[in-house]
């Protein structure tokens, strides 16, 4: 039985919780709001109330099922080792079932659906932006917002969208006699916002003689519908993706955001559990799948020979999918700190959700805001002149609370450093 096809699939986790508040100390919304509906406990509370038959699974209790940044903070914490992130999606499922899906909600993930659609929306975007974005005064990347819409907040400070898709004509990378024959998934972020990690992945591979197939049929990786109970859509970007990537011929996958990892290592398999053709396939393609830091450490053993300087104060930010989503936060320090130049300044706190959570930041801007600010004044302490992740989406949260707070330092993915390193080579 799936968390996302009925919930008492997740009911022996439910009741692993004995309500000892230890989830309190490291969830990043009770910490700003000290309010027990947005920690688990106060939620497990609710839900079995639920599985009792005490409560119904009202539109108001699933929209508390809303407060949750999904960082898994929780689960760490946990002595009981509840997993909380599964009730909570399996509990978001339920509630649509019950209520159906938020009309904007709705509207977005088929629209993800629709990939030429979709294209075509953001190419048509880049081009109107303007009228949309004011840019940010005083540095050479960022906008703002012109209205405020009532979602995503007032002061969010947003990449301007690429001219041109990544993907679009993308040709594969070909190299002579290579180490490795690996496809890249892109994800949205990369595709629609930042070319630049896309650049990046692509000549650090290159470099490090690994064939790099681009499949153009790739979409959403699924993860903004699975984590709000839109079952369908989730099953229906999955099948898209394993599909084209089963056709590529590659013998891995690279993705270079934590949640599109999360999703191929984790979220297919538990789509299709109940599969018995897709859920094999699913499988097959979670253990060939790579965050960037993990392939160029534990795979292939990067060139370190061929890297050049770059004198950089850098501290670093750990994405909740990347570090306790997959076991991922040694790899990327282990990159960072073999560029020449480089130093690494740890924060108090590098594995502090940044608040940005896919859609947490859109429906809930104000409180999204307030966990980012506890990450600010975290990067604040150290003389770090750059801070880097390894996660496209907390890139953006993260270079949107640097403005804000005045910062100085920029925001990039870590392999965007080490790109540059190997540029610098015999400069």
């Amino acid at each position: 039985m799936s968390i996302y096809s009925d919930f008492r699939s997740a009911e022996d986790e439910l009741y692993k919780c004995m309500k000892c508040g230890n989830c309190q100390e490291v969830c990043p919304l009770y910490q700003t709001t000290r309010k027990e509906v947005t920690v688990a406990r106060g939620k497990i509370g609710l839900l079995e109330m639920f599985v009792t038959g005490e409560a119904e699974m009202t539109a108001g209790m699933a929209e508390r099922m809303s407060y949750c940044t999904t960082c898994m903070a929780c689960n760490d914490k946990c002595p009981c080792g509840v997993k909380f992130d599964q009730i909570l999606l399996a509990a978001r499922a339920e509630g649509v079932r019950r209520h159906g899906l938020h009309p904007v909600k709705k509207t977005a993930f088929t629209a993800l659906r629709l990939q030429r659609a979709f294209n075509f929306g953001m190419s048509a975007g880049s081009k109107l932006q303007g009228a949309i974005f004011r840019r940010v005064e005083g540095r050479d990347y960022g906008a703002r917002m012109r209205i405020d819409a009532g979602l995503l907040g007032k002061n969010k400070v947003f990449p301007r969208l690429a001219r041109k898709p990544f993907r679009a004509g993308r040709p594969a990378v070909h190299v002579p006699q290579p180490r490795m024959r690996t496809a890249f998934f892109t994800g949205c972020m990369i595709n629609y916002f930042y070319p630049d990690m896309g650049e990046a992945v692509l000549g650090v591979l290159k470099r490090n003689n690994v064939e790099v197939l681009i499949p153009a049929d790739q979409g959403c990786c699924g993860v903004p519908a699975s984590v709000n109970g839109d079952v369908t859509s989730a099953r229906a970007l999955a099948k898209r993706n394993l599909r084209a990537f089963e056709e590529s011929g590659a013998e891995a996958v690279i993705v270079s955001c934590s949640s599109c990892g999360s999703a191929w290592k984790h979220s297919y398999e538990r789509l299709f559990e109940e599969d018995a053709v897709w859920g094999p396939l699913a499988a097959k393609w979670a253990a060939r799948t790579y965050d960037i830091n993990e392939f160029l450490v534990n795979v292939i053993d990067y060139d370190r020979e061929s890297l050049g300087r770059v004198e950089r104060k850098v501290t670093y930010h750990d994405p909740c999918h990347l570090r306790r989503g997959q076991n991922v936060y040694r790899e990327p320090r282990e990159i960072l700190q073999s560029i020449p130049g480089v130093e690494l300044i740890e924060m108090q706190k590098p594995d502090r959700c940044c608040g940005m959570a896919g859609s947490f930041c859109i429906v809930h801007p104000d409180l999204a805001d307030k966990v980012l600010d506890l990450k600010m004044a975290d990067i604040a302490q150290t003389p770090a002149q750059t801070v880097a992740t390894g996660c496209p989406a907390c890139r953006l949260q993260l270079w949107s609370g640097i403005i804000n707070a005045g910062l100085p330092q920029d925001a990039v993915h870590v392999v965007q450093l080490l790109h540059e390193s190997y540029n610098n080579k015999g400069q």
